[in-house]
Order: C-alpha cells, then sequence, then structure tokens
C-alpha cells in the first residue's frame, strides 16, 4: 500500500494570485494620498520576507502597523481575495474537496482573510493554520495573536513539527519559509509553485519547481482536471512570428520558445523531437523527414495563408492537425497588389531610379491611368475576389479565371479559360497557391498570350512563375512591368543575401516577400492561428484544419472526451463501440468525420470508466492517435 500524501499548501502567491496584505493596504488607504508609497513600502517588507533577506517576524510587524484597516475592509479584501485564486487551483477543486482531510494550509498570512476563501474549496477549518488579527472595540486592527506559532521566525517549522503528519509531505509555496519546512527535515518534497510569481532563491532550492497545481498532482500520478499539465506542452515558433502569439501561447500555460529566423531540414529534425506544437511562416519546410523525429507533435500552425511548405499527407498521417490563416492578412496583399498595378502603370520604378541617379524626367510618355483598364485574376480565392472588389471601386474592369467553380463579385466577369483572360486583359495578377503541380504555372508560353505592353504582378507563391521567362519579356518589351513579391528560392533570414535573375530590369518591382507584412496583418494572424492551435489542443476541434476532417464540437462538460484518428477503413467506428460496450461505458456524444485518408472519431463518456479502456482503443487496428481530454 502506498504512503499516504499530506499536502502543505501556503497561501499568499500560492493559493491566490496575490499577498493578501498587499492588496488589504490599497482598499484601508484607498482616500490616502500616500497610499501608493505605503502600498510599496509593505511589498517590498513582503519580497524581503519571501526572500529569506529580512525575518518573518519583524517584516510581518512593520505590515500590520502600516495597515491601518478595519473589519469591514478585511470583507472587501475576501470578496477580491475569492476573485483571485490561482487559476490551477480553481481547476483542481475537484481534487482539493475530495482530498480535504489531507490538505492543509500553513500561511503567515491570518485566518480572518484566508479561512472564508480556502473553505469555499473544501478545506477543512481544522486544517488552517495562519495567523490571527485583533481589534479594538471598534473594530480596527491594533495588532495580532503574538503568541501563535506562526509569528515567529521559522514559525512554518514549528507548526509543522506541532503537526507531525505521518506519511509522505509535499510542500508548495512560494516563499522561503516554505523551502525551511523541507530544509529542516519536516518535508519529503518542496515545490516551487511560480504559477504567479517565481522567486530566485526559493527556486534554487526547490526539489521542483512547479508551474501550477496541473504538474504537482501529473508529478505524483493524482487525478487532475486537465488531461496533461498545459507547461509540459512545448512550442516551438520560428521565423519572428508576432509576439502577440508568443504572449497568447504562454497565457494559456505552454511553454514557448521563439527564433527570428527559419531552420533548414537537419536542425528542424533534431529541434522538433520534444515539440507538442510548431508554428512557422513560409520559409520553413515541414518535410517528411522532419515529420518523422516529430515524436510528439500534436498540431502545427503556418502564420500565413499558404501550406504547400508543410508536408500535410504526411503530417494526416501521423495523426498531426495543420492550421493555416486563410484570412488575416487578405487586406495587405490586396493593398500591395493594387499599389503596385498603380505604380507600375505609371512608370514609377524606373522614375525613381532615376531620380536617385539626379536625371529629372517629367513626361506623360507611357504613363497611364488603371481607370477602364482590365484587370485579369488568376485564382479567385480570398485575395483575388477581394481584390476584384477593390480594384472595380477604383474603376478597373475585371475579369477572373479559377479552375473551380467561384461566384463572380461585383461586375466581374468570369473567363472559360487562362488563354481568354491573358489575351484580353491589360493587367494579370497571380493568386494560385503552392501546390506541387502550380510549380512552373505561368512560363514562357504563358507570358507569349499576354497582350503586349501589358503588365504583370506576382504576391502568390515563387515557384508558380518560370522567373528567367519573366526577366525575358521584360528584357523583350513584351512587357511594360511587372511587380513579385516572391520567389521560387528565398533567403532564410534578413542576414542571407537575395540572388535572382530579375535584378536590375526595367519597370520592376521587387519586394521581400512582405505581401502580408503589415502589423495589422501580423496581429491578426497572431490572434488567428493561436486560438485555433489551443481550441484543438483543448477540445479536438479541428474546425478551419486544411488536412483533417473539420468538425467543430461543443463544450466538454462533466465528462472525458476521447479523440481517436485512424485510417479511414470501413468498421472502425462499429468497433470502437463495441469496445465501449464491453466496458460498459456510456457514451454521452459522439461525433464523426472522415476525409479520403483519416477518419476522426470523438466519443464523450462518463468520468468513470476501467483505464484499460484506453489500451484497448489503441489496439484497433488502423489506429493513428488517441488523445483523452478532461
Amino acid at each position: 500500500m502506498s504512503e499516504k500524501k499530506f499536502f502543505v499548501i501556503d497561501f499568499d502567491s500560492t493559493f491566490t494570485q496575490v499577498e493578501a496584505l498587499d492588496v488589504l493596504i490599497e482598499i484601508s488607504h484607498a482616500e490616502n494620498p500616500d497610499k501608493e508609497d505605503l502600498a510599496n513600502q509593505v511589498k517590498e517588507l513582503t519580497d524581503q520576507a519571501m526572500e529569506g533577506s529580512l525575518s518573518f517576524d519583524e517584516a510581518l510587524d512593520r505590515r500590520v502597523k502600516l495597515l491601518d484597516a478595519n473589519k469591514k475592509h478585511i470583507d472587501t479584501l475576501v470578496s477580491e481575495l475569492k476573485g483571485k485564486v490561482s487559476d490551477s487551483f480553481k481547476r483542481n477543486k475537484e481534487f482539493l474537496s475530495q482530498n480535504a482531510e489531507d490538505v492543509f494550509i500553513v500561511s503567515n498570512g491570518f485566518k480572518d482573510f484566508i479561512t472564508p476563501v480556502v473553505s469555499e474549496y473544501g478545506i477543512l477549518e481544522q486544517n488552517i493554520f495562519a495567523n490571527t488579527f485583533t481589534y479594538d472595540v471598534d473594530g480596527n486592527i491594533n495588532g495580532y495573536d503574538t503568541e501563535n506559532l506562526l509569528t515567529k521566525p521559522q514559525g512554518k517549522v514549528a507548526q509543522m513539527k506541532e503537526l507531525d503528519l505521518k506519511g509522505e509531505v509535499l510542500v508548495i509555496g512560494d516563499g522561503y519559509t516554505d523551502y525551511e519546512i523541507r530544509k529542516e527535515g519536516m518535508a519529503d518534497k518542496f515545490y516551487a509553485f511560480t504559477e504567479n510569481v517565481s522567486r530566485p532563491s526559493v527556486v534554487e532550492n526547490a526539489d521542483m519547481v512547479a508551474p501550477n497545481l496541473d504538474e504537482i498532482l501529473y508529478e505524483n500520478k493524482l487525478p487532475m482536471a486537465v488531461s496533461y499539465p498545459k507547461s509540459r506542452i512545448k512550442v516551438l515558433l520560428l521565423e519572428n512570428v508576432h509576439p502577440n502569439a508568443k504572449a497568447t501561447l504562454e497565457e494559456e500555460g505552454y511553454q514557448v520558445e521563439l527564433h527570428k529566423g527559419a531552420m533548414d531540414e537537419e536542425e528542424l529534425s533534431e529541434k522538433i523531437k520534444d515539440v507538442s506544437i510548431i508554428g512557422i511562416r513560409s520559409k520553413t519546410n515541414i518535410t517528411k523527414k522532419v515529420l518523422e523525429n516529430a515524436n510528439r507533435l500534436m498540431a502545427i500552425g503556418t502564420f500565413c495563408i499558404g501550406t504547400n511548405q508543410v508536408d500535410l499527407e504526411t503530417a494526416q498521417e501521423k495523426g498531426i492537425a495543420v492550421f493555416n490563416a486563410p484570412f488575416s492578412n487578405t487586406r495587405s496583399v490586396v493593398e500591395l497588389a493594387l499599389g503596385e498595378i498603380i505604380m507600375l502603370m505609371r512608370n514609377i520604378p524606373d522614375n525613381i531610379e532615376m531620380m536617385h541617379q539626379g536625371k529629372w524626367n517629367k513626361s506623360a510618355t507611357g504613363s497611364f491611368e488603371i481607370r477602364n483598364k482590365k484587370l485579369g485574376i488568376i485564382g479567385y480565392g480570398n485575395i483575388g475576389s477581394q481584390l476584384s472588389v477593390i480594384a472595380e471601386a477604383v474603376g478597373m474592369e475585371v475579369y477572373y479565371y479559377d479552375i473551380i467553380e467561384k461566384l463572380a463579385l461585383g461586375n466581374a466577369k468570369k473567363c472559360t479559360s487562362l488563354e481568354e483572360l491573358l489575351n484580353k486583359v491589360d493587367v494579370v495578377s497571380l493568386h494560385v497557391d503552392g501546390r506541387a503541380e502550380n510549380k512552373s504555372f505561368f512560363g514562357a508560353k504563358e507570358f507569349a498570350m499576354m497582350k503586349d505592353g501589358a503588365t504583370f504582378v506576382n504576391l502568390a507563391r515563387g515557384p508558380v512563375v518560370d522567373v528567367q521567362a519573366l526577366r525575358d519579356a521584360l528584357d523583350s518589351g513584351k512587357l511594360k512591368g511587372a511587380g513579385v513579391d516572391v520567389f521560387p528560392t528565398e533567403p532564410k533570414n534578413n542576414q542571407e543575401p537575395f540572388k535572382s535573375v530579375l535584378q536590375g530590369a526595367k519597370n520592376l518591382i521587387l519586394t521581400p516577400h512582405i505581401g502580408g507584412s503589415t502589423l495589422e496583418a501580423q496581429e491578426n494572424i497572431a490572434e488567428f492561428v493561436p486560438n485555433k492551435l489551443i481550441d484543438y489542443v483543448n477540445t479536438g476541434n479541428t474546425f478551419n484544419s486544411v488536412n483533417f476532417p473539420n468538425l467543430q464540437l461543443p463544450q466538454l462538460n462533466n465528462a472525458h472526451r476521447l479523440l481517436h484518428i485512424h485510417r479511414n477503413e470501413a468498421g472502425v467506428l462499429a468497433k470502437i463501440n463495441s469496445i465501449m460496450a464491453d466496458y460498459g461505458i456510456n457514451i454521452v456524444g459522439q461525433y464523426l468525420k472522415t476525409n479520403e485518408k483519416i477518419g476522426y472519431v470523438i466519443t464523450d463518456i462518463d468520468k468513470a470508466y476501467d483505464p484499460k479502456l484506453i489500451e484497448a482503443l489503441k489496439e484497433i487496428e488502423g489506429t493513428i492517435k488517441l488523445r483523452v481530454l478532461y
């Protein structure tokens, strides 16, 4: 029989997110013009005591004298503290309540505000050990019980000696006084709790750093509110993804590592081994080899529109969901496309170059308005269709070609073939994706079909255009000008040089893949993609995934959710349900969606079940991955 475990938990900055006395002085001195200075004094004394640089009894005495508080202030404080309970303690309220006899609060704070807060979590009043205030006849705090062990130096150690708990004692706290319990041999393990504050002198002495209560419960193989501690989910973000994405993922509790540049196949194959989520932009290729080394990878986020840099098929076969940002930078790309069209129709690139050379060439020759000109859009997806609307709004006549049937917006006219469009328009704007079959989609043959003196813009993908053929078309005068934002080979970072056969051509705008690089677009992407990744990890929701069957799932309530990813073979659902029946499982809800390659079954079941059920489901032939959420 395993040894009984006792949990000894600190209150301030551990059970709650704040130091209660810091909050109390702000309440009691709300009308005092010097309240900020007084609050800073109390906070400094608290920090000194928690770091171990000031004796606790001295710090306590000096803090209480600064309070000038009344019982009515305590009531206000309790109300605020109830809203400031640490998130992981809130999540694990059920564990605390069910194990109330073995959970102790040992704090240098005061029962006056601790008891009403922790009692809501099932913690027994007889298991709360803390100081108590004394009051005058008007209810003003005039001191505290100086006979209490917890007012003395090493008061927590003395309290633990008196408790004399028989079993394995685990201390959870953020302060040096919590570590002292372990130091003096009154605990078997000390967890430095860093969910709210991390103190170097405490962390360096801990048996284990615990970013939350989930981590401690997981370490001790105890039931917890989540299926896996979020602090163990490692996220790798590459290519200078917007910092808001990192902040969102860290706020969720994940470990996030951010790199400014891309990584090549070898480097990424090594780096990805213990990564759960990876976020990239357009320069990092997640190849088959990389995915074969991704032992823990659950999801990939492409912080851009395109996903051709990811081996989607292999990711699918390994049960790894891929999410992109199909709409977030649409407006930015459209604005650049239209801006480049205007500049090219006015010969602005050449005029800029001549001005830098000191040449004044004021002339209207070869310079045109875009109004009434014919714009041909190849690829009528999110970007192409929005460009269509905006170009028409400034007076252009819009034509489009797409291999998929698309509804025309405004007065845009559909062309039945690429040749028809190229023969008709004055400007071609390319907006096709980067799938393998689109490599060199636009080359010498297509440029030859265009009208003499037409203009060409590519803000889609570099490999879809034969750049040598584009250079030849510019040099020969076949094209009036071109704008290119994407290239077959691009530098991995801003330190690598850029080389292209296009450099030096006349009336040519070259930009370094910045079509979607506006602050607005990057902020939108940094909000959209992380939230999709978090939603998938937390609920199994695959809506908007580019390689998984799309399922939008209801919130999980009072149940466990089993996510079964398998090869799309006949009879898998029947096998799942047969096993459920064998184990007497009550199915609360079930959802199934398949695509050509894989099936995705989500089953919500009652919380109580035989753990062998999970192993049985993993043994079903064709199973790729099984995850359990609760």
